[in-house]
């Protein structure tokens, strides 16, 4: 092959390498990043001098400094389809006897003068090439860090969100991540949790938080030697910005407390946390993995008489006495707010007197169900509520001595009350099942798992009526469950738009058996692609003349 041409001698070749040198640095980028961006510059800038058309390349020695250019030919063995690029067999041979098709001829080019429009073109190129890298460094730096807290300069505030000078790389405190009523003034230094990273076109976006519960554990980390150190450690941790937080916190070793280890000596270290988070006050409870005495732990100031766990449902009833009502539920609903986010569970708040007149309620209610649909007297039913039992469904699968033990009763008695149990299940499911194919819903879904005739009911009433309708479904519109509202709201507490839940919510049913229903209800779907996949059945025409042969 031959050999490219170098630059001419007047090339400042010195000078280009300080560039290079000097970019790399002010950028912090590598300086082969620098080197290739001139070379691509110049590369554009013959192309405008020699012809668009032609691929020429351009190549700058690290060290020296020389510069070299030339136009790279492709051999083929018939008429070129671009004259520009390629070059016959033939034409090859007359510039290289030993050239063969595929190969590459190299036409050395001689140096281009630099001209006004093309030196600033060239310069375009290179800053975009240095922008893109730095770019690149900027998001390769942070991507790994979320979740730390960093120090920042304020750079200026745009619509309430704070931009922020991190140095490297600029990040934004949006307005929603903000603390409430806190100032921010051009020049003020902020500490902040590194919320997210994202690669954008037009660089990484460094998200910033200082609203974020992690921001509030990261503090009490940087603060707590103990919790840097893993003997203490922040379980549970929910925030109020600006106004009041909790976290749960637990110590790996007996000899140490948790609470008394982040209060510090005379509150010394709490108060440091504090006065970052402009005054929002912070409880600091024991972390128990009983879930109601963490319950009880999470309404503190607040004194509990009782504790109930729906598991089911994700609910806990808390019954407080009379006049730690307003304490437990604290202004605006704060309290059982923040407890309610601590737990991860719905908390409901009521006085003695309202879980009195309830259980009352649901005993009449379950006396009576089980007076009319097991015909049998009021004293008969009412025991069996005393009992434990709630549903059709307990009385008629549970085994038939745990109704025999109770006492009064006897295994006939078990028996015939499982009979009419089952009897009356019976009847309802065949009511449902009317009333089912009376709302117009296939046959073809009552052989769906987990769903029974008073579920297919539902369904028709919310028009979903063919295996197409509920396959159209996402999980999470069939079975989410309902978020109930609080049985007791504060004074003047801002109402929240309704959760109607799934669909099926009120039936319990899991994420996984909702997984199962949708992807049942889509089988056919997979069956009719495979058909249409298959081959066409051959004719008979076809088949005769097979057999002929």
């Amino acid at each position: 092959m031959a050999t490219a041409a170098p630059a001419a001698p007047t090339a400042n070749r010195a000078e280009l390498l300080a560039i290079a040198d000097s970019v790399a640095r002010e950028k912090l980028i590598d300086r082969a990043i620098v080197i290739e961006a001139m070379e691509d510059a110049i590369q554009r800038a013959a192309r405008a001098r020699y012809g668009q058309e032609n691929d020429i390349r351009a190549k700058l020695d690290p060290q020296s400094g020389d510069l070299r250019l030339w136009r790279v030919v492709e051999v083929v063995e018939e008429a070129p389809e671009d004259y520009y690029k390629q070059i016959d067999l033939k034409g090859a041979q007359k510039l290289k006897a030993d050239a063969a098709v595929g190969d590459f001829i190299v036409d050395p080019l001689p140096p281009i003068e630099f001209g006004r429009i093309a030196a600033q073109a060239a310069k375009q190129v290179i800053f975009q090439k240095v922008r893109d890298a730095e770019r690149e460094r900027q998001y390769e730096e942070f991507k790994d860090r979320t979740g730390e807290i960093i120090t920042g300069v304020v750079k200026r505030v745009e619509f309430g969100h704070v931009v922020v000078d991190l140095g490297r790389a600029e990040g934004v405190i949006r307005r929603d991540a903000q603390i409430p009523r806190e100032m921010h003034r051009v020049g003020d230094r902020v500490r902040s949790l590194i919320l997210r990273v994202a690669r954008e076109t037009r660089g990484p976006q460094i998200f910033l938080s200082r609203a974020h519960p992690d921001f509030m554990k990261k503090l009490f980390a940087q603060e707590v030697p103990e919790i840097y150190d893993g003997i203490i450690e922040i379980k549970a941790a929910a925030r109020d910005p600006g106004s009041r937080a909790k976290i749960g916190v637990i110590s790996y070793d007996s000899s140490i407390d948790p609470v008394g280890a982040c209060v510090g000596m005379k509150g010394s270290r709490v108060q440091a946390v504090v006065q970052e988070m402009q005054g929002e006050k912070i409880d600091i409870i024991p972390w128990s993995e009983d879930t109601a005495t963490f319950v009880v732990n999470a309404l503190q100031p607040a004194t509990v008489a009782r504790v109930v766990i729906d598991e089911e449902e994700g609910r806990i009833e808390v019954v407080v006495p009379d006049d730690q009502l307003s304490l437990a539920i604290g202004r605006r609903g704060q309290n059982v707010r923040l407890a309610s986010q601590l737990t991860s569970s719905q908390i409901d708040i009521l006085t003695e007197a309202d879980a009195s007149e309830k259980r009352q309620k649901e005993f009449v209610e379950r006396s009576e169900m089980f007076q009319t649909e097991l015909d049998v007297d009021e004293t008969l039913a009412q025991l069996l509520v005393a009992e434990g039992f709630t549903s059709l469904e307990e009385v008629a699968y549970v085994e038939a001595d745990e109704i025999a033990s109770i006492e009064g009763l006897d295994d006939d008695i078990a028996t015939e009350l499982q009979e009419r149990a089952s009897e009356a299940l019976e009847r309802r499911e065949a009511a449902s099942r009317e009333e089912r194919r009376g709302l117009g819903v296939e046959d073809a879904l009552a052989e769906l798992p987990h769903l029974t005739e008073q579920m297919l009911v539902t369904l028709g009433k919310a028009k979903i009526l063919t295996l197409d309708d509920l396959a159209d479904l996402a999980t999470d519109e069939l079975v989410q469950k309902k978020r109930p509202e609080p049985r007791r709201r504060a004074e003047n507490a801002p109402q929240r738009t309704e959760d109607k839940g799934g669909i099926l919510a009120e039936y319990g049913l899991s994420e996984e058996q909702g997984n199962e229903i949708i992807m049942a209800a889509r089988a056919h779907w997979f069956e009719d692609e495979a058909s249409d996949d298959g081959a066409e059945p051959a004719s008979e025409e076809a088949v005769d003349a097979d057999t002929s042969q």
